[in-house]
């Protein structure tokens, strides 16, 4: 999905669009699938006894209540989380957008980087991501977690603040 043209300045280009890494999903899809296991074995044992079938009606309907619930929380939150997540580099500003009802986000100027450092263990490095930090001028650093290919995105954002460092210069004579 790309970036929403609307969001950008007039003759912005984005360089990078990424949302977080995929392992970031693993955890609520390895829940969504013990529920689902735990919601199957419930139903297999009210409808195989006898002694239950007076509550197999409502038993059906609680265990699907809680079930939905279940996926709600720990799978379509954050499945739409994921979506509406955004790690954006542009030629002129890194964006990072989070949530959908309520949104919060962050725009440095690249002109503003100080250093762009990023950081992955062993597992990183085999499933390609890792975190990335940005240090703007008189800001704290800002940590970006699970970013795709992160080295990729290092080195592109490095080019642009080469290149930047490169217009200024050309400006100045």
């Amino acid at each position: 999905m790309a970036y929403p043209r609307e969001n950008l300045a007039p003759g912005e280009v984005v360089v990078v669009h990424r949302h977080p890494h995929w392992k970031s999903l693993a955890g609520p899809v390895l829940l969504f699938w013990l529920a689902t296991a735990v919601a199957g074995l419930l139903l297999g044992l009210l409808w195989g006894a006898d002694s239950l079938f007076q509550m197999r009606p409502w038993g059906t309907v609680v265990i699907a209540v809680l079930w939905a619930a279940a996926v709600i929380w720990w799978l379509a939150r954050p499945v739409t989380t994921w979506i509406s997540t955004h790690f954006v580099v542009t030629d002129r500003r890194v964006i990072y957008r989070r949530g959908l009802l309520t949104r919060s986000g962050i725009d440095i100027p690249i002109s503003r980087i100080n250093t762009v450092e990023f950081e992955h263990g062993l597992t990183d490095r085999i499933l390609r991501t890792g975190s990335l930090q940005i240090q703007s001028a008189s800001e704290e650093p800002l940590t970006f977690v699970d970013i795709p290919r992160v080295e990729a995105v290092h080195a592109l954002l490095y080019e642009q603040l080469l290149d930047e460092a490169e217009d200024d210069v050309r400006s100045r004579w």
